[in-house]
Protein backbone atom coordinates (compact mmCIF):
# COMPACT_ATOMS: atom_id res chain seq x y z
CA UNK A 1 0.00 0.00 0.00
CA UNK A 2 1.57 3.85 -0.87
CA UNK A 3 1.39 6.26 1.91
CA UNK A 4 -1.11 8.41 2.19
CA UNK A 5 -0.25 11.65 0.27
CA UNK A 6 2.85 9.72 -1.26
CA UNK A 7 1.19 8.89 -4.61
CA UNK A 8 2.52 9.99 -7.93
CA UNK A 9 0.60 13.40 -9.37
CA UNK A 10 -0.64 14.59 -12.33
CA UNK A 11 -0.71 18.36 -13.00
CA UNK A 12 -2.32 19.53 -16.01
CA UNK A 13 -0.94 22.59 -17.45
CA UNK A 14 0.02 23.55 -21.68
CA UNK A 15 1.64 21.33 -23.93
CA UNK A 16 5.35 20.84 -22.65
CA UNK A 17 5.23 17.90 -20.16
CA UNK A 18 7.86 17.92 -17.54
CA UNK A 19 8.54 14.48 -15.57
CA UNK A 20 9.59 14.78 -12.08
CA UNK A 21 11.88 12.18 -10.37
CA UNK A 22 12.19 11.93 -7.08
CA UNK A 23 15.01 10.36 -4.92
CA UNK A 24 16.71 7.17 -3.49
CA UNK A 25 13.98 5.82 -0.49
CA UNK A 26 12.02 9.48 -1.05
CA UNK A 27 8.29 10.32 -2.58
CA UNK A 28 6.95 12.29 -5.38
CA UNK A 29 5.81 14.26 -2.65
CA UNK A 30 9.47 15.35 -2.56
CA UNK A 31 9.03 17.30 -5.43
CA UNK A 32 5.54 18.28 -5.66
CA UNK A 33 6.22 22.20 -4.81
CA UNK A 34 8.25 22.08 -7.56
CA UNK A 35 5.46 20.29 -9.74
CA UNK A 36 3.02 22.77 -8.83
CA UNK A 37 5.54 26.14 -9.69
CA UNK A 38 6.30 24.35 -12.83
CA UNK A 39 2.12 23.99 -13.78
CA UNK A 40 2.01 27.49 -12.65
CA UNK A 41 4.66 28.39 -15.62
CA UNK A 42 2.49 26.67 -18.01
CA UNK A 43 3.61 23.02 -18.24
CA UNK A 44 1.80 19.63 -17.91
CA UNK A 45 3.82 17.89 -15.12
CA UNK A 46 4.12 13.91 -13.90
CA UNK A 47 5.47 13.20 -10.23
CA UNK A 48 6.33 9.53 -11.13
CA UNK A 49 6.90 7.22 -7.98
CA UNK A 50 9.98 4.44 -8.08
CA UNK A 51 9.41 1.03 -8.07
CA UNK A 52 9.25 0.11 -3.82
CA UNK A 53 9.27 4.02 -2.47
CA UNK A 54 7.05 4.97 -0.23
CA UNK A 55 5.61 1.49 0.33
CA UNK A 56 7.63 -0.16 2.92
CA UNK A 57 11.60 -0.79 3.16
CA UNK A 58 10.74 -4.26 2.49
CA UNK A 59 8.95 -3.79 -0.33
CA UNK A 60 11.98 -1.53 -1.96
CA UNK A 61 14.52 -4.52 -1.14
CA UNK A 62 12.62 -6.44 -3.92
CA UNK A 63 13.09 -4.05 -6.22
CA UNK A 64 16.32 -3.39 -8.81
CA UNK A 65 17.65 -0.59 -10.62
CA UNK A 66 16.07 -1.47 -13.67
CA UNK A 67 12.63 -1.67 -11.87
CA UNK A 68 13.04 2.06 -11.22
CA UNK A 69 13.93 2.91 -14.57
CA UNK A 70 10.96 1.07 -15.80
CA UNK A 71 8.55 3.49 -13.61
CA UNK A 72 10.34 6.28 -15.61
CA UNK A 73 9.79 4.66 -18.94
CA UNK A 74 6.19 4.55 -18.12
CA UNK A 75 5.99 7.63 -16.80
CA UNK A 76 7.94 8.81 -19.84
CA UNK A 77 5.43 6.72 -21.99
CA UNK A 78 2.16 8.37 -19.93
CA UNK A 79 3.34 11.84 -20.68
CA UNK A 80 4.18 11.66 -24.04
CA UNK A 81 0.58 10.59 -24.68
CA UNK A 82 -0.46 14.14 -23.24
CA UNK A 83 1.80 16.25 -24.35
CA UNK A 84 4.13 17.53 -27.58
CA UNK A 85 7.20 17.21 -25.77
CA UNK A 86 8.68 15.66 -22.85
CA UNK A 87 11.69 17.47 -20.44
CA UNK A 88 12.91 15.70 -17.08
CA UNK A 89 13.69 17.05 -13.66
CA UNK A 90 15.18 14.44 -11.00
CA UNK A 91 16.30 14.63 -7.98
CA UNK A 92 19.27 12.69 -6.72
CA UNK A 93 18.87 8.84 -7.60
CA UNK A 94 16.26 10.93 -10.05
CA UNK A 95 19.28 12.64 -12.28
CA UNK A 96 20.92 9.50 -12.37
CA UNK A 97 17.40 8.01 -14.03
CA UNK A 98 16.96 10.90 -16.00
CA UNK A 99 20.37 10.39 -17.76
CA UNK A 100 19.46 6.53 -18.25
CA UNK A 101 16.84 7.54 -19.89
CA UNK A 102 18.25 10.38 -22.43
CA UNK A 103 20.38 7.93 -23.89
CA UNK A 104 17.39 5.61 -24.54
CA UNK A 105 14.92 8.78 -25.88
CA UNK A 106 14.48 12.17 -27.22
CA UNK A 107 14.49 14.53 -24.36
CA UNK A 108 13.87 18.36 -24.80
CA UNK A 109 15.68 19.37 -21.84
CA UNK A 110 17.35 17.53 -18.61
CA UNK A 111 17.48 19.19 -14.85
CA UNK A 112 19.98 17.83 -12.56
CA UNK A 113 19.34 18.24 -8.92
CA UNK A 114 21.88 17.08 -7.00
CA UNK A 115 22.44 14.00 -8.65
CA UNK A 116 25.73 11.74 -7.10
CA UNK A 117 28.50 10.76 -8.94
CA UNK A 118 30.03 9.76 -5.39
CA UNK A 119 28.32 9.24 -2.21
CA UNK A 120 29.67 11.82 0.69
CA UNK A 121 32.35 9.97 3.30
CA UNK A 122 30.37 10.61 6.15
CA UNK A 123 27.20 8.61 4.69
CA UNK A 124 29.51 5.29 5.59
CA UNK A 125 29.59 3.77 1.87
CA UNK A 126 32.81 2.43 2.93
CA UNK A 127 31.71 -0.01 5.73
CA UNK A 128 28.85 -1.56 2.87
CA UNK A 129 29.40 -5.05 3.00
CA UNK A 130 29.29 -6.93 0.16
CA UNK A 131 26.24 -8.04 -1.46
CA UNK A 132 26.63 -11.28 -1.05
CA UNK A 133 25.65 -10.17 2.52
CA UNK A 134 23.19 -8.05 2.28
CA UNK A 135 19.91 -9.97 2.04
CA UNK A 136 17.70 -9.05 4.81
CA UNK A 137 19.99 -6.71 6.56
CA UNK A 138 18.88 -2.96 6.76
CA UNK A 139 20.77 0.32 7.90
CA UNK A 140 18.98 3.61 9.99
CA UNK A 141 18.04 6.32 7.69
CA UNK A 142 18.04 9.65 9.39
CA UNK A 143 16.31 12.83 7.63
CA UNK A 144 15.82 15.64 8.80
CA UNK A 145 12.42 16.95 9.00
CA UNK A 146 11.61 19.83 6.88
CA UNK A 147 9.23 22.66 7.39
CA UNK A 148 6.10 23.81 4.99
CA UNK A 149 6.63 20.57 2.74
CA UNK A 150 3.75 18.02 2.17
CA UNK A 151 3.28 15.58 5.26
CA UNK A 152 4.52 12.86 3.16
CA UNK A 153 7.83 14.39 2.74
CA UNK A 154 8.48 13.62 6.58
CA UNK A 155 7.62 10.33 6.70
CA UNK A 156 10.19 8.39 4.34
CA UNK A 157 11.72 5.62 5.01
CA UNK A 158 13.65 5.19 8.99
CA UNK A 159 15.54 2.11 7.58
CA UNK A 160 17.04 1.37 3.91
CA UNK A 161 17.73 -2.42 2.42
CA UNK A 162 21.67 -2.88 2.39
CA UNK A 163 20.54 -4.80 -0.90
CA UNK A 164 18.88 -1.53 -2.62
CA UNK A 165 22.02 0.42 -1.50
CA UNK A 166 24.55 -1.71 -3.71
CA UNK A 167 21.59 -1.36 -7.21
CA UNK A 168 22.28 2.84 -6.22
CA UNK A 169 25.97 2.26 -6.63
CA UNK A 170 25.36 -0.18 -9.30
CA UNK A 171 23.13 2.28 -11.31
CA UNK A 172 25.56 5.73 -10.54
CA UNK A 173 28.16 3.58 -12.18
CA UNK A 174 26.15 2.70 -15.30
CA UNK A 175 25.72 5.88 -15.74
CA UNK A 176 29.02 7.44 -15.24
CA UNK A 177 30.10 4.49 -18.30
CA UNK A 178 27.89 6.48 -21.04
CA UNK A 179 27.49 10.00 -19.79
CA UNK A 180 29.32 11.05 -22.78
CA UNK A 181 26.05 10.03 -24.97
CA UNK A 182 23.86 12.31 -23.20
CA UNK A 183 23.71 15.27 -25.68
CA UNK A 184 20.41 17.02 -24.26
CA UNK A 185 20.31 20.67 -23.01
CA UNK A 186 21.51 20.22 -19.37
CA UNK A 187 20.71 22.10 -16.12
CA UNK A 188 22.98 20.67 -13.09
CA UNK A 189 22.31 22.80 -9.69
CA UNK A 190 24.07 21.06 -6.67
CA UNK A 191 24.87 22.56 -3.46
CA UNK A 192 28.14 22.93 -1.87
CA UNK A 193 26.96 21.83 1.68
CA UNK A 194 25.92 18.59 0.33
CA UNK A 195 26.33 16.28 2.44
CA UNK A 196 25.25 12.78 0.77
CA UNK A 197 26.23 13.87 -3.15
CA UNK A 198 29.67 15.28 -3.25
CA UNK A 199 29.49 18.42 -5.14
CA UNK A 200 32.67 17.28 -6.88
CA UNK A 201 29.55 15.39 -8.48
CA UNK A 202 28.67 18.46 -10.23
CA UNK A 203 31.46 19.37 -11.77
CA UNK A 204 32.49 15.59 -13.25
CA UNK A 205 28.51 15.45 -14.75
CA UNK A 206 29.43 18.74 -16.13
CA UNK A 207 32.76 17.59 -17.69
CA UNK A 208 31.57 14.27 -18.66
CA UNK A 209 28.11 15.03 -20.59
CA UNK A 210 28.13 16.19 -24.34
CA UNK A 211 25.69 18.32 -24.36
CA UNK A 212 26.92 21.39 -26.08
CA UNK A 213 23.86 23.51 -23.90
CA UNK A 214 24.68 22.85 -20.73
CA UNK A 215 24.96 25.53 -17.35
CA UNK A 216 26.38 24.17 -13.75
CA UNK A 217 24.80 26.51 -10.76
CA UNK A 218 26.25 25.93 -7.47
CA UNK A 219 23.78 26.95 -3.64
CA UNK A 220 25.15 27.58 -0.97
CA UNK A 221 22.95 27.27 2.26
CA UNK A 222 21.16 23.85 0.86
CA UNK A 223 21.52 20.44 1.64
CA UNK A 224 20.87 17.45 -0.35
CA UNK A 225 17.44 18.52 -0.57
CA UNK A 226 17.59 20.96 -3.08
CA UNK A 227 13.11 20.82 -4.02
CA UNK A 228 12.68 21.51 -0.43
CA UNK A 229 15.48 23.35 1.32
CA UNK A 230 16.17 26.88 1.88
CA UNK A 231 16.73 27.95 -1.58
CA UNK A 232 13.89 26.25 -3.18
CA UNK A 233 12.44 29.33 -4.50
CA UNK A 234 15.74 29.42 -6.60
CA UNK A 235 15.74 26.26 -7.35
CA UNK A 236 12.06 26.36 -8.68
CA UNK A 237 12.85 29.33 -10.75
CA UNK A 238 15.69 28.66 -12.22
CA UNK A 239 14.46 25.35 -13.53
CA UNK A 240 11.61 26.85 -15.35
CA UNK A 241 13.62 29.49 -16.78
CA UNK A 242 15.67 27.01 -18.13
CA UNK A 243 12.81 24.28 -19.20
CA UNK A 244 11.56 27.69 -20.74
CA UNK A 245 14.50 28.47 -22.94
CA UNK A 246 15.02 27.39 -26.74
CA UNK A 247 12.25 28.91 -28.71
CA UNK A 248 8.77 28.34 -29.29
CA UNK A 249 7.62 24.93 -26.88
Amino acid sequence: MIQSGAEPFFLPGGPDGVLLVHGFTGCPADLLLLGEYLQAQGFTVLGVRLAGHATSAEDLSRQTAEDWLDSVRDGAALLRGATRSLSVVGHSLGGVLAFLLAMEQPLRRIVSLATPVDIAPERGADQLPPRSLCAGRYAPKRRRRMRDVPPAVNESYARMPLVSVHELFDVIARMKEHLGEVAQPTLIMHSKCDHTATPESARYLYDHIASREKELVWLERSGHLLPLDVERQTVFEKTADFLARGGAR
